[in-house]
């Protein structure tokens, strides 16, 4: 089956776009939306305009469309980016949502419009083997935000490893934020996994939005 790829270039969406590979579906491109508000529902906002360099270590097209980060005007634009799929051959759409009852209902009911069916192969996993099955599979990313009470602000910017892994579940546990980042506590940009080409160098500068709003905004790659 012939899918396009929901792809924000972080660990979710790259562990989608690894899981559609490896059970042998033939994925025709990747998609990112660019929302022009942070506080978008449904779509990454820190530095998802940076998934071209992405693309470009797995040797796989991408379509980047922008949309309006608006509640409802937003589904508009995920309707649009789908059609443009379709037309290129896609029979379905991957994601990696996780726990968004939102994003996941959402991607169905529109793709369902187009006759597109929807995988999801993270849905309902468990967060925190999760965690550490990102890790043990290969795969490498930098934490890029931050946005909840208790968090470790100190891995900012950092590739993250198996005892950082550690210490995100302890801190999770104790402040009660979600150990996968499913609730927005912080956002990732994976720079190497087992399909990339080659691992990405990121250089950035870490900056302080608000008192626990921290955000590694990324400057360049090579």
């Amino acid at each position: 089956m012939k899918v396009c790829v929901l792809y924000s270039g972080g660990k979710d969406s790259t562990y989608a776009l690894h899981w559609a590979v490896f059970k042998g579906f033939e994925v025709i491109s990747l998609l990112t939306l660019l929302p022009k508000r942070e506080d978008s529902w449904m779509f990454q906002y820190p530095n998802v305009e940076f998934t071209k360099y992405q693309a470009e270590a797995l040797g796989m097209n991408i379509i980047q469309m922008p949309t309006s980060g608006e509640k409802n005007k937003e589904l508009e634009d995920l309707y649009a980016a789908f059609k443009k799929c379709k037309d290129l051959g896609a029979q379905g759409i991957v994601t990696g949502a996780l726990l968004s009852d939102y994003q996941r209902l959402n991607a169905n009911i529109i793709a369902e419009k187009l006759s597109l069916k929807t995988y999801s192969p993270l849905w309902r996993k468990d967060q925190e083997k999760y965690m550490y099955e990102l890790i043990d599979e290969g795969f490498e990313f930098i934490i890029t935000s931050t946005s909840a009470y208790g968090f470790p602000y100190e891995l900012l910017g950092k590739v993250i490893k198996r005892e950082d892994i550690d210490l995100i579940i302890r801190r999770a546990r104790e402040f009660g934020f979600n150990p996968a980042f499913e609730g927005g506590e912080a956002e990732t940009y994976v720079i190497y996994a087992p399909l990339f080409k080659r691992r990405l160098k990121v250089f950035g500068e870490i900056k302080r939005l608000g008192e626990d709003n921290w955000r590694f905004l990324i400057k360049r790659i090579l």
